[in-house]
């Protein structure tokens, strides 16, 4: 069964604050993500909060770029480590344990550069 990935952004355009969008984000993420997840559906989750916490982050005056990019860092981490065991088969979960917190820093790592390139398109 799909997961609808659309919901959680669908449950945050709702509140006005990055944190009433955050939580609401995360917590449709939970419960879309209770079933099952794939890495796609992973993926198509972590492009959806990176899509939000940019477009709202670049109306925020009173932060600096790398404050900004500080909080969007820190939601795709805590996305992360919200849904992210969701999409481990149970056989390979004990190898996952291990390999878990280089996964982190790698998708990490890779939504700073994603950041990078929303930018301009949010601005456009």
């Amino acid at each position: 069964m799909a997961v609808d990935t659309n919901a959680p952004t669908a449950a945050a355009a709702d509140y006005g604050t990055l944190a009433q969008k955050l939580t609401a984000f995360m917590a449709t993420a939970k419960a879309v993500a209770a079933d099952g997840l794939t890495w796609s559906e992973f993926g198509e989750l972590l492009l959806a909060l990176l899509r939000m916490v940019v477009t709202t982050l670049d109306k925020v005056q009173t932060l600096t770029g790398e404050e900004k990019k500080a909080v969007a860092m820190g939601a795709v981490a805590s996305l992360f480590d919200l849904v992210a065991d969701k999409a481990i088969p149970a056989a390979v979960y004990p190898l996952w344990i291990v390999i878990r917190p280089a996964v982190r820093s790698i998708v990490v790592a890779l939504a700073s550069g994603v950041i990078e390139k929303l930018l301009p398109m949010v601005r456009a």
